[in-house]
């Protein structure tokens, strides 16, 4: 069954300038598909399509109307004085409105005999509230906080008051819990720590619906979608695998039609100078210049190939300084803390030559404060130390310019006190072309900030270089360029990430930020893993917690929760029984019968609690 149907889809916002240009594409049900494309395709203008927040110049739109969508790209408006508690419990309203009913229905009853219809009206809103999961209410919200890192001292905090990460994430849980049918997710990796990001790919690897997400963390990609689509110069390329399969499939189209390209060119070429000598010989010979002629006209029927594009990169690298010495900088009993709040304590590591360290940690531990601290833009108990010779670039999480009212080209002339000719060039290096250079750097986004500042700190001569978290708002083609700029940088490189791909690649020693302290692993991303799983695999299990005991209902309602356990009870034997009957018949498929038995067994799971609820009721 198609979910989502766009058949030559076009939006323009300038005439004659296509943003979506025929665009053409299906997603099956169940699917999960990755949408790619540099920064400004048209990516999240076609999730506003598919949702009808934007119009479209021409094409068709089909969106499954017996499913429910939800898109995480906008954080809706909520009344004044809501907490991040009522927005999660607003994924809730018709449940909640279910439920009130329900209350109202129990407080008239409980004034006098009950009617038949109250009854009946009783019993349809108690299964409607059951099968909605509205038992379930809390635990869910529970859990779903719980793996997005939503502490639960936030969720009395009003939504106005977060910053925008943390109204994402929030926004994020919500669409989870109203359980949509088809999951729109814009960057829905933004603002998530590794282990809320890891969180996420299980929870969609098992979410039965439909995911259409656009995201430039290609190890995401990796872990959860099913093929992807790429958008290009308005059009829509295929890919029928995750980020891996779509690197390797690109390239070899590339080459392929590079070769396709080549050969026929040699031909035509070859075919060209043949036409050009017959005609020169044909002058007095009418025979071969028919023959001349007959060879270019089969020329121009040749069903040409377009030459492929080599997508634009930028070209720098990161100037060097000679380093001397061996030790890099040292830290004794670094600590930090915030009133009664330790960030970390009794820090003490060394760093040498040639080093590349990731810092990592869940957002909030501190990580940011830490490189602070390092460069001294924060005051801490303890010692730190640098080499004499050591020159550090640091690139912020937040990009900050002193004279945002400053157009690119002057920034660079006054920053870097350079000349107009090699602001140019820089700039040009950097993709910032033509009237770009003339753009305010207040009026940048995200993306195009990071790179104006990668562009001036590149030409200072460094051996030490500090990113925080140097891909966010990159797109997958500027993060390429990044990472291929930093292997050529023979110094010591900390950074803190939450981009695992751009880590496995680097990090040859982590420092993980946790619980006030921090644990220097000599070794890659991968190892690092095994070990902290190894650890938790190490564990004694947690000791189950005792169920709760059930109030036992009262009077009229015991009696209305007893026939309706009954006819539960009664639906849950006859369905075993059918499972019986699948179970003989499936006995010669393996697979089938593997997967009945499962069925079975939670059946009478189920059929057991059913029982004991009845018991209770009895009771």
């Amino acid at each position: 069954m198609v979910d989502i149907q766009v058949k030559n889809l076009t939006k323009f916002f300038v005439i004659g300038e296509n943003l979506l240009d025929g665009l053409s594409f299906e997603i099956q049900e169940g699917e999960c598909v990755a949408i790619l494309g540099r920064n400004g395709c048209g990516k999240t203008t076609l999730f506003n399509i598919l949702t009808g927040q934007m119009d479209y110049d021409s094409g068709e739109v089909y969106v499954n109307p017996n499913k429910r969508l939800g898109l995480i790209s906008q954080i809706p408006k909520f009344p004044e004085g809501y907490t991040v508690e009522d927005v999660l419990r607003s994924a809730y309203a018709v449940l909640t409105a279910v439920k009130q009913k329900m209350e109202l229905l129990e407080l008239e009853m409980s004034k006098g005999a009950a009617t038949d219809a109250q009854l009946k009206e009783y019993d349809a809103l108690t299964n409607r509230f059951q099968s909605g999961g509205g038992y379930e209410m809390d635990v869910d919200v529970d859990k779903i906080c719980n793996g997005l890192g939503i502490p639960a001292e936030q969720r009395s905090q009003e939504f106005a008051s977060l910053s925008g990460g943390e109204k994402t994430r929030v926004n994020l849980a919500r669409l989870l819990l109203e359980k949509t049918d088809i999951l729109l997710l814009d960057e829905p990796t933004n603002h998530l720590d590794l282990r809320s990001v890891e969180w996420l790919e299980q929870y969609i690897n098992t979410f039965k619906g439909t995911v259409l997400a656009i995201s430039h963390d290609r190890y995401f990609i990796d872990q959860v979608a099913d093929r992807v689509i790429e958008i290009t110069e308005g059009h829509a390329e295929f890919y029928s695998g995750n980020y891996s399969f779509y690197m390797d499939e690109k390239q070899a189209r590339f080459d392929l039609q590079l070769k396709q390209y080549e050969q026929e060119q040699a031909k035509l070429k070859q075919l060209g100078y043949t036409v050009e000598r017959m005609k020169g010989w044909g002058i007095n010979n009418r025979t071969l210049y028919r023959r001349a002629m007959s060879i270019q006209h089969r020329m121009e029927r040749i069903q040409k190939t377009e030459k492929p594009k080599k997508e634009r990169t930028m070209k720098a690298s990161f100037g060097e300084k000679e380093f001397s010495g061996d030790v890099v900088f040292k830290m004794k009993n670094v600590s930090k803390s915030f009133g009664d709040r330790t960030l970390f304590s009794d820090v003490n590591l060394t760093v040498e030559g040639g080093e590349r360290i990731a810092l990592l940690g869940d957002n909030g531990t501190g990580k940011s404060t830490f490189i602070k601290c390092l460069l001294g833009e924060e005051d801490c108990q303890g010692k730190i130390q640098f080499g004499p010779t050591v020159k550090w670039g640091y690139l912020p999480q937040i990009i900050h310019f002193p004279h945002p009212e400053r157009s690119l080209y002057d920034t660079m002339l006054y920053e870097k006190n350079c000349t107009p000719q090699v602001a140019r060039d820089r700039l040009g290096a950097f993709l910032f072309q033509g009237e770009d250079v003339f753009k305010t750097v207040g009026n940048l986004s995200g993306g195009e900030q990071s790179r104006l500042r990668l562009c001036m700190l590149m030409d200072e001569k460094i051996n030490l270089l500090i990113l925080d978290e140097p891909t966010n708002h990159l797109d997958i083609a500027s993060r390429e360029w990044v990472e291929a700029a930093i292997e050529e940088f023979e110094g010591v490189l900390l950074f803190v990430s939450h981009d695992r791909y751009f880590i496995e690649k680097f990090a040859e020693r982590i420092w993980l930020l946790e619980d006030g302290t921090i644990r220097d692993f000599p070794c890659g991303y991968q190892k690092y893993r095994s070990i902290l799983e190894h650890e938790a695999a190490a564990k004694p299990a947690a000791v189950a917690a005792p169920k709760p005991k059930k109030e036992k209902p009262k009077g009229k309602d015991s009696e209305k929760l007893v026939r309706r356990l009954e006819r539960e009870i009664e639906k849950q034997e006859n369905a075993i029984a059918q499972l019986d009957e699948q179970i003989e018949a499936a006995s010669a498929d393996y697979q089938e019968l593997t997967r009945l038995l499962g069925e079975k067994e939670a059946a009478e799971e189920t059929l057991m609690e059913l029982m004991e609820q009845w018991e209770a009721a009895q009771e």
